[in-house]
Order: structure tokens, then sequence, then C-alpha cells
């Protein structure tokens, strides 16, 4: 197993700096990571403890899109709630990758400098994703104007101000677990309700075309034109530095505008 983590690290490591497509485009863009996935570096919130006295991010939900976290660096856990089994938390190491299905409540806990590599199945930015929702509970869900102002965000305060807001409210759902499974699983079936209601009304913001899909098909669209002449021999492309952003779990460097090598 410990073989096999090492190898998938590498192929994934591999991933962040490299991606080919057909067509560069005026500009010499690539067009996606290859596969049609998002990929970025999500070191884990650590400036200072939340409400919970825990190092995290904010808990969220996302309503199409499969995720998958593979640790980079320091230790931590991922906490789950879905409709079918409830509450289950899986310890992070180096080396560890868990994939996380939609319609799953997660929150990125860290105990010792967690970095993860997240992989989602579609390849949009983190910030702005339709099929996102953050936990800040029923009122906030049912105030459009007050969730926007929960999950607004200006500068690394108030990326964690709206962590802390989260927590608290996810705090108080958690805790439904140990005392009232009955109320715990009404209030998980509501807010999966909600996502899934406000992803099917956001439904054509969904996505750009570059899916995985996309990529399958160009892969057979490529075994059909063998041998390939000089024109359809694929730029090679490299992700050029760029800033941390302010995402749900922590700071997050999101791998994309790739650039063609000249």
């Amino acid at each position: 197993m410990k073989h096999a983590a090492l190898r998938i690290g590498a192929v994934l490591v591999s991933a962040f700096f490299l991606a080919a497509c057909r067509d560069s485009g005026p500009a010499g863009k690539a067009e996606g990571i290859v596969g049609g996935i998002g990929l970025a570096r999500i070191t884990v919130y650590d400036q200072r403890p939340g409400p919970d006295g825990l190092f995290s991010g904010a808990p969220y939900m996302r309503a199409v899109t499969d995720e998958g976290f593979y640790v980079m660096n320091g230790t931590g856990r991922l906490e789950l709630h879905d409709v079918r089994k409830g509450f289950r938390s899986i310890n992070l190491s180096p080396g560890r990758y868990v994939q996380v299905p939609p319609c799953t409540l997660l929150r990125l806990v860290g105990t010792d400098h967690l970095v993860v590599l997240s992989l989602r199945a579609g390849p949009g930015k983190e910030a702005g994703e339709e099929d996102v929702r953050l936990y800040f509970g029923q009122a906030a869900d049912e105030n459009p104007a007050e969730y926007e102002r929960l999950a607004g965000v200006e500068g690394l305060e108030g990326a964690l101000k709206r962590r802390d807001e989260a927590v608290r409210a996810y705090g108080s759902f958690s805790s439904l677990w140990s005392f009232d499974r009955v109320a715990y699983y009404k209030e998980l079936e509501r807010f999966v309700g909600h996502v899934l209601n406000a992803a099917a009304a956001g439904r054509n913001q969904l996505g750009d075309g570059k899916a995985g899909s996309g990529w399958t098909a160009r892969h057979r669209a490529r075994l059909n034109d063998l041998p390939l002449n000089r024109d359809e021999i694929p730029a090679v492309f490299f992700f050029p530095p760029e800033k941390e952003s302010l995402g749900w779990s922590g700071l997050v460097l999101q791998v994309t505008g790739l650039d063609a090598v000249k």
C-alpha cells in the first residue's frame, strides 16, 4: 500500500505541472487539466483555531461533483456526513487518498499543518462553483441575502470569520449525531435537498464543456487520426506561479491558466 500511495503521489504531483491538448488557441493557453479535472493545493487554515478549538476549513457540500483529497503534508482528518451512513471521520496522513461523492457534507481538520491536493471531477475553480454550498444552518439557507453576507470574504481575516460562522452552525448540527439521530438525519436531508435545488436552478452555469468526457472523445479522435501530422501534435503546457486564494477549507493554489512552453 505504501508503494502504491507513493506512485499515486508521483502521478498527481506530475499532473500539477504538465497538461496537453490538441489546440493551444490564439493566446497559447491550455483548455484545462488532462481529464477535465479541477486541481488545487489546499493548505488547511491554521492561522488560528475556530470556535471549537480546531484548525479547520468551513464545512461544505457539493451537489454534483466528486472530490478527491490526496495528502501531501501534515496530519488531520476528514469529517463526513451523508444520508446513508451518517457521520464518519477519516484520519489523514501523507500519501493517503480519500474520494468523496456529491451530497456529502465534509470538513477538513488539520492537526499538524495539513496540506492536501484536491481533485474535482469538473474543471471549475473553487470560488464561485454553482454546485458548492457552505453550511451556515437553515436560517441562512432560507435567507439568500444572509447567506451571501456570511459567505462573502475580504482578506484572510474575512475568510477565517466565514469559517468561524460556518463552524458554529456545523457544531450545533454535528452534536445531533450524539443525542438525536432523528433530528440529525432530518437536518442533513434538508440541507442535501437545498443544495440540489440550488444546483438545479443554476444548471446552465455548471461546467463549461471541458469535463472528462471531452478528453475521452479527444483521445478517441487522436486514435482515429493516426498517424498524426505535425500540426496535430499537442503543445506542452506548464503552470506559471500564481497567488493563493482564500478557499472554503484553507489557502488554495488553484492549478489553472496553463501556458504553452515556448
